[in-house]
C-alpha cells in the first residue's frame, strides 16, 4: 500500500508532469495496481498495467514503456526474472522495483542487475514522483550522454581521467555502464590512483550533472563532528552548536555524495547511514523532524573491504549496500603504458594552472617516470610534474627539474640493500607491520604524508599505528608532516 500520510500528494501537486511518457505498472495486487495507475495517469504519464512478469514482458514487447515500475514478488514471474529479461533494453528502458522494508537486500540484487532504482512499501507518492521525474530526465538525455562518452572514451580519456590502457578502458567501461543508473558505487585503490576522479566522473556523465557533488573526507574530520558534518545538526543540539548546520546529505541534494575512506567513519556513525541509504530519510542532530533526501551516495576506500569488515573497521551490511556496483582503480605501475599521455594531460593543467608554456618532457625523464614503482601514483605524478613546471626555466623539462633523488626512495626487495625490509621465520605479522611502517618512514626521511601514501593507508591509520607501538617510538622518531 502507499503511505497514508501521502496517498493524496498528487492531487494538491499543482501543474502535472504531462509528459505523456508511457509507464507500465507490474502487480499482482489489484488495488495496488489500480491505486498506481490512477496516481501516475494523475502525474500526467499514460498509464498502462500487468498482473505479474509474464504478462508485463508481452506487454513490454508490444506496447514499449519507457519506465516499469515492477513489484519484486510475484506469481509466475517475478520482479527480478523480469528484470533479468530485460537487461538488453536497459538503454531505452528504465526499470523501477517496489520491495517491502524487510528485503532491502533483493532490492540491492536487483540495482546490480540494472534496475534505475528502488522504492520501498509503503510508498511514499512524493518520492516515487521525484524518481519518474529523474528517470524521465535519464531517457532524455541518454543519447547525448552516449555521445559525450564515446567522444571521450576514442580521445582516450573520460573526464578527467586519462587512459588508453586495457585496465582504463576497462574502468571506462564499468563507469559509462554505471553513471545513469542511481546504484551506489564502492571505488577502491591504493591513495593517488584517481578514486576522487572516477567519482567525479560518474557524476558529470550521469543525469545528477547539474546538481551538486559533495565530497566529504571521513578520515579527516574528527570522530565527534563527522555526524554532524554528514547528517547536519539544529541549534543547541551539542555543546557549541550555536546556529542550525545543513549536513553534507542535504547539501548534495539532487546531486552526488563522495564518502571518501569510508572505512575511517565511526562504526557507530555507519549504522546511521545506512539507515538513511536504506529509508532516503535523515534526522538532524538534536532535531526531532525527518528530512527526504534525493542524493546518490559514492563511496571510496584504499583499503581492502573485506579484510576491513573482519577487522570490525567497516559494518557487513554497510559495505553490501554500497557495493551494488564496484570499481577497482589499479596503481599506476600496473598501466605504466599510460604514462606518457598522463603527462601531456597534466602539463595542460599544471600550464594553465601557472600561466606557463611548458610543451613536455625530456625523453630522459619520460625514461625515468617509466621505471620508477610511484608509491604515490598518479597523485605523485602530478606533484612531481607541477614541481618541476614551476622550477623550469625552458619550453622542456629536464632531469634536473626533478626533486633531488627523485627515483631512489621507493622500497627495494633486494637482500642486498640495507634498506629492505628483512622477516625471518616466527615473525608474527604485527611484527612484521611494525617493521615495514618504521622502515618506510626511515625511508621517507620521516614524512608520515609520504609514508602514508606509500603503504596505502590514510594519515588517520599511521598515527594510531605509532601510538599503538608507544610514545616512546614517536618521540624518538621525531616525525614530521608536510
Amino acid at each position: 500500500m502507499m503511505a497514508g500520510t501521502q496517498n493524496n500528494g498528487h492531487l494538491s501537486s499543482g501543474n502535472p508532469t504531462m509528459t505523456q511518457e508511457k509507464i507500465l505498472v507490474v502487480e499482482d495486487e489489484e488495488n495496488e495496481r489500480t491505486g498506481l495507475c490512477e496516481l501516475v495517469s494523475a502525474w500526467g504519464y499514460r498509464a498502462e498495467s500487468a498482473q505479474d512478469g509474464a504478462e508485463g514482458l508481452e506487454k513490454i514487447h508490444s506496447w514499449s514503456p519507457s519506465i516499469v515500475i515492477t513489484d519484486m514478488k510475484m506469481p509466475r514471474m517475478g520482479g527480478l526474472e523480469l528484470l533479468e529479461k530485460l537487461a538488453a533494453d536497459s538503454q531505452t528502458m528504465a526499470v523501477i522495483v517496489v520491495t517491502a522494508q524487510g528485503t532491502i537486500d533483493s532490492a540491492v540484487q536487483a540495482m546490480r542487475m540494472g534496475a534505475y532504482d528502488y522504492i520501498t512499501k509503503p510508498i511514499d507518492t512524493s518520492r516515487l514522483r521525484t524518481i519518474l521525474q529523474n528517470a524521465s530526465a535519464l531517457l532524455g538525455t541518454r543519447t547525448e550522454l552516449e555521445v559525450t562518452r564515446r567522444k571521450l572514451r576514442d580521445s582516450g580519456s573520460l573526464g578527467s581521467l586519462v587512459g588508453a590502457s586495457k585496465k582504463m578502458q576497462e574502468i571506462f567501461r564499468l563507469i559509462e555502464m554505471v553513471s545513469p543508473s542511481t546504484a551506489s558505487v564502492l571505488i577502491t585503490g591504493a591513495s593517488g590512483t584517481g578514486k576522487e576522479l572516477v567519482a567525479r566522473t560518474v557524476h558529470e556523465l550521469s543525469p545528477r550533472r547539474n546538481k551538486p557533488f559533495v565530497p566529504i573526507n571521513c578520515a579527516a574530520i574528527p570522530e565527534t563532528l563527522i555526524e554532524s558534518e554528514i547528517f547536519g545538526h539544529e541549534k543547541g543540539a551539542f555543546t557549541g552548536a550555536l546556529e542550525r548546520r545543513t549536513g553534507c546529505f542535504e547539501l548534495a541534494e539532487g546531486g552526488t555524495l563522495l564518502l571518501d575512506e569510508i572505512g575511517e567513519m565511526p562504526v557507530a556513525t555507519q549504522a546511521k547511514l545506512l539507515r538513511v541509504l536504506e529509508d532516503r530519510k535523515l534526522r538532524r542532530l538534536g532535531s526531532k523532524v525527518e528530512t527526504t533526501v534525493d542524493v546518490r551516495v559514492l563511496a571510496a576506500t584504499n583499503k581492502v573491504p573485506e579484510e576491513a569488515v573482519s577487522r570490525g573497521e567497516l559494518r557487513n551490511d554497510l559495505y553490501y549496500r554500497l557495493n551494488v556496483f564496484n570499481i577497482h582503480m589499479p596503481p599506476l605501475r600496473e598501466h605504466r603504458e599510460d604514462i606518457p599521455e598522463l603527462v601531456q594531460a597534466l602539463l595542460i593543467e599544471m600550464n594553465s594552472k601557472h600561466g606557463r608554456k611548458v610543451a613536455g618532457v625530456s625523453d630522459a625523464v619520460l625514461n625515468l617516470f617509466q621505471n620508477y614503482s610511484w608509491p604515490g601514483n598518479v597523485r605523485e605524478l602530478r606533484n612531481t610534474l607541477e614541481r618541476a613546471i614551476i622550477v623550469s626555466d625552458g619550453p622542456v623539462v629536464e632531469t634536473k627539474h626533478l626533486p633531488p633523488g627523485f627515483g631512489q626512495t621507493s622500497l627495494k626487495t633486494s637482500s642486498e640493500d640495507p634498506d629492505a625490509v628483512r622477516l625471518g621465520v616466527g615473525t608474527t605479522v604485527e611484527e612484521a607491520e611494525k617493521m615495514l611502517i618504521l622502515k618506510t618512514l626511515e625511508a621517507t626521511n620521516n614524512n608520515k604524508t609520504r609514508a602514508a601514501e606509500i603503504l596505502a593507508i590514510s594519515l588517520k591509520t599511521l598515527h594510531n599505528k605509532l601510538k599503538e607501538y608507544g610514545s616512546s617510538t614517536a618521540e624518538s622518531a621525531a616525525l614530521k608532516e608536510e
